[in-house]
């Protein structure tokens, strides 16, 4: 897949297209002076998200079923299917009934925590930012691309043995320093092939 189709179907799929626009829309607002945000707020909120992206995928997404049906769609909506058909790009990104009702708590959350315009228009930025960049990792691993950069080839293959090898380790998307603090990263070769990757908890 070349580079200017890869980016026309990334923002076809899920919330991107809502991601991109809301983070232009507040960069737009801080650069006509409407809001100011602090740079350390965007890179706050973009390091907090770094953290939810491992805690969401191995304590949220990864959690056993329940028994409530209804919660049971969800949870094979968001992410058990995406483990059957890990191709599928409908089940592929964060759907937008998924992601604008968490923005909504998290800038509630935020603003509770500074009570400041700016800072929360920031940590909110830099929320968006981490998301958007998290969504493109995710797709580049698993469509028909090669990115350009030995640190993106590495990190796609990252992502691919948590679907193909063990789904109880490789919990990082975009990064592993967190599979390495809480131990769920391994050395491929060494790691034990699982049954389940595909189908969780059958």
């Amino acid at each position: 897949m070349k580079f200017p189709g890869l980016a026309a179907s990334f923002f076809r799929h899920g919330s991107n297209a809502l991601l991109v626009a809301g983070s232009a829309a507040l960069a737009a607002a801080a650069l006509a002076g409407r809001v100011a945000m602090p740079p350390w707020a965007i890179a706050l909120g973009a390091l907090l998200f770094s953290a939810s992206e491992y805690s969401t995928h191995r304590f949220l997404l990864h959690a056993r079923p329940v028994r409530s049906a209804f919660v049971r769609r969800l949870q094979h909506r968001l992410h058990y299917d995406h483990h059957v058909e890990p191709a599928r790009l409908d089940l592929l990104f964060l759907p937008p009934w998924f992601v604008l009702p968490a923005l909504a708590i998290f800038t509630a959350i935020y603003a509770a925590v500074w009570r400041d315009s700016g800072i929360v228009a920031g940590v909110v930025l830099g929320n968006l930012l981490g998301l958007l960049y998290y969504e493109w990792v995710h797709y580049v691993a698993h469509v028909a691309f090669v990115p350009f950069t030995p640190f993106g080839r590495w990190i796609k293959k990252y992502h691919l043995w948590h679907h193909f090898k063990n789904e109880r380790l490789w919990f990082g998307v975009t990064n592993p320093v967190l599979d390495h603090l809480w131990r769920t990263y391994a050395d491929v070769a060494a790691a034990g092939r699982s049954a389940t990757t595909r189908v969780l908890f059958k």
